[in-house]
């Protein structure tokens, strides 16, 4: 696992602190939510969990803290950081400007239970879905980040990267 400071302030230099979750379960199958706009179900797009750190936590307590609110899974073995991100979006009538790392993890445990949700996300998050790498790349939804099933199948061929890599910034 990467070093990291004792504590975060949710954000630097303008940029929302965000921690993701890259979880898969025992046939390397990766979890996904299923969000939209508010106001909008129409305007969909698929997404790995994760949300802003809080307080003083470190960005793998946020990944945690957030992996469990959003699936109800808490029995996982959080990994390295294999990417980071830089990304810009549109969001519930707001612009997001957030700086990710996406932590891998590992679960044999695959039922869901989005007991933790915020109230913003009861109303965008539609459900979750296990994928194949194959079933992601052949996909024609959206989703974010953009590269993820090549992500993902690098992964799954090599392994970890030996640092976390920094992917292209992305702005919607």
């Amino acid at each position: 696992m990467s070093a990291e400071p004792e504590c975060e302030q949710p954000y630097e230099g303008g940029l929302r602190k965000v921690a993701r979750v890259v979880l898969l379960d025992p046939q390397d199958r990766i979890l996904l939510l299923h969000g939209h706009e508010p106001d909008d179900p129409a305007d969909d797009w698929w997404f790995t969990p994760g949300g802003g750190v809080e307080g003083a936590e470190t960005r793998a307590q946020a990944a945690l803290r957030e992996l469990a609110e959003e699936t109800g899974i808490t029995e996982v073995d959080l990994g390295p950081v294999l990417w980071r991100r830089r990304c810009s979006f549109p969001f519930a009538g707001r612009r997001w400007d957030q700086d990710e790392w996406y932590y891998l993890a590992r679960t044999t445990r695959t039922a869901i239970a989005a007991t933790g949700l915020t109230e913003l996300e009861r109303r965008s998050v539609a459900g979750a879905r296990w994928w194949t790498c194959r079933e992601l790349t052949r996909s024609h939804e959206t989703v974010y980040p953009t590269r993820l099933a090549e992500l993902l199948r690098t992964l799954l061929d090599e392994g970890p990267p030996a640092g976390p890599v920094t992917l292209d910034t992305e702005i919607v």
